[in-house]
């Protein structure tokens, strides 16, 4: 896919979320946390996160096996494109998927059912839109509750958006550098 389909695409997504947060009412608080705190936090859950995900790859077994296509399919993807591509498509995913699965999709539902039902909901579509096998989609779905869980306790959309940035950034970085670190061969 050129480089300006993918920004456009996720772009795309932040522009939906924008608009559905608009367009029924939608609260987004910001509830106190200084800039450098948002910063600080969301930074420090994007590395906890990736290390619990990257030990998780690295257990013998059903698990590793299973995502054994999917790492080399997401390394192919990082490597298709530019350093600074690849940022901007983390920064983008990070603003526009929170935009769209915490402020718009979580935020609706929290006021119409319990958070619980909004986090564990507007985490499954974040999974099923992540969908690579049945393992990726949980492992997507896991981190939309994490991620979904942060903001509910916190009321800072821009701290998820800083974790999944992040979270994306490093995860490309490390995939596209260390591909061997999840055992795909590269050849």
């Amino acid at each position: 896919m050129p480089s300006t389909a993918a920004l456009g695409f996720q772009a795309g997504i932040g522009v939906v979320g924008l608009l559905a947060i608009f367009l029924f009412g939608i609260p987004v608080q910001y509830d106190g946390l200084s800039f450098g705190s948002v910063v600080l936090w969301g930074v420090a859950g994007s590395v906890a996160t990736y290390v619990v995900i990257m030990m998780l790859t690295w257990l013998p077994g059903r698990l590793r096996d299973s995502l054994e296509s999917q790492l080399e399919q997401l390394h192919r993807f990082a490597c298709e494109y530019s350093w600074s591509v690849l940022v901007a498509l983390a920064v983008f995913a990070g603003v526009g998927e929170e935009l769209l699965f915490r402020g718009a999709i979580q935020g609706w539902l929290a006021q119409h059912t319990h958070d619980a039902v909004a986090i564990v909901a507007a985490s499954v579509l974040f999974g099923m839109v992540h969908y690579l096998s049945f393992t990726y989609f949980l492992l997507a779905t896991g981190l939309g509750v994490v991620l979904g869980v942060a903001y509910a306790l916190t009321d800072s959309l821009l701290l998820v958006m800083v974790w999944h940035g992040v979270y994306d950034m490093i995860a490309l970085y490390c995939l596209r550098r260390f591909p061997e670190w999840f055992g795909v061969r590269v050849g």
